[in-house]
């Protein structure tokens, strides 16, 4: 799946001049409110007719605005999923569901509701009506009832920005599911870090109505500048669990040519997993530390150092492959003598990540 989209439009004082292109797998729209993001996938969606612009899915033109194409939304087969799940209250859960079927290009057989209803881990709420269920269960099945319509393209618009961090968590895995186990593509908005770190195979960076960066997740997160509040920003990495520690509850993940000791909740072993080591969470040291209460220190050498204007410096460490960010003080930078190329050792509090 391809995705094409080459936009500009004007909402009143704000205008949204916009191009990326998405492949299969879930691509994240993120950036922080404003940004126009949620403008960026009603155009997508065609509950926009832009005032210039493409929107081609798979070679096929959704929106053409030089050649006057505008396929209709319903047309265009697209689940949407919105911030709240939209419900139906007088119906039931299972009812809400069998109503995506109306607009399936064909009726799903029994086959795919009971797959959607097993994958979604929403058996046993069939029978119960919306004012019933929490916030994270109403969103599972307003994820099932788009899924149900059969769609080409599943577009998700802030799907957590309403749930506590205890619902966020219990969704979660649900939408890593999703993402793994469909052939369904997904554009997902969002402007938490950490889900798009969790969930997105690409990334795109919105900022004031444009495109900032784009890529695969991995990379753009990586970039200092990705997050919008410092105190997000950090590196995303990939590894393997190599093995997990059922006493101390920590898994060893391998990296490129390291090894991270991480809280082991929620992974098993052989599985490829992402950390998010957020830049304000690492030390450095030009001399291998001890006598440290951190399990993690990685050995590598300052790649770039980056001065911000409050006092501080990100410095990118290279650790064999893996890029590490650390935001220390510029009075901590200017003690260590830090220069590019220097050898240095990155210390990470294990309890400091969230695989």
């Amino acid at each position: 799946m391809t995705l094409t989209i080459e936009t500009k439009h004007r909402f009143g004082a704000f205008t949204l001049d916009a191009a990326f292109t998405s492949k299969a797998g879930l691509t994240a729209l993120f950036g922080r409110s404003g940004s126009g993001k949620t403008s960026m996938i009603r155009i997508i969606a065609g509950l926009v007719r832009p005032d210039e612009g493409l929107v081609v899915l798979d070679g096929e033109p959704l929106t053409d605005t030089a050649k006057g194409i505008f396929v209709p939304r319903h047309r265009r087969r697209f689940g949407y999923v919105f911030q709240d799940g939209r419900l139906f209250p007088h119906l039931n859960v299972r009812n809400n569901l069998s109503y995506g079927s109306w607009f399936a290009a064909k009726a799903p057989g029994a086959g795919s509701f009971d797959r959607i209803v097993d994958l979604l881990g929403i058996e046993s709420l069939l029978d119960r009506r919306p004012s019933t269920l929490s916030g994270g269960e109403k969103q599972r099945v307003a994820i099932g009832r788009a899924l149900l319509s059969s769609p080409r393209l599943l577009l998700m618009d802030e799907p957590l920005a309403a749930l506590d961090e205890t619902r966020k968590a219990e969704i979660l895995p649900y939408l890593e599911r999703l993402r793994d186990e469909t052939e369904i593509p997904i554009v997902y908005v969002s402007h938490s870090i950490a889900e798009v770190a969790r969930l997105a195979n690409q990334v795109v960076v919105m900022r004031d109505g444009r495109v900032e960066a784009a890529g695969n997740a991995t990379d753009v997160l990586s970039r200092p500048s990705a997050a919008e509040d410092p105190r997000d920003a950090g590196a995303l990495l990939e590894g393997i669990v190599e093995k997990l520690d059922e006493k101390h509850r920590l898994a060893t993940l391998v990296l490129k040519t390291s090894r991270l000791y991480v809280p082991a909740a929620g992974v098993s072993q052989g599985k490829r997993v992402r950390v998010h080591i957020p830049s304000r969470e690492v030390m450095l040291a030009t001399t291998r530390p001890e006598g440290l209460s951190a399990l993690n220190i990685i050995e590598g050498s300052v790649r770039k150092i980056s001065p911000e204007d409050d006092g501080t410096v990100e410095v990118e460490i290279d650790c064999g492959g893996d890029i590490i960010l650390s935001r220390i003080t510029m009075l901590s930078a200017e003690r260590l003598d830090l220069v590019s190329g220097k050898p240095v050792f990155a210390v990470v509090k294990s309890v400091a990540l969230q695989p």
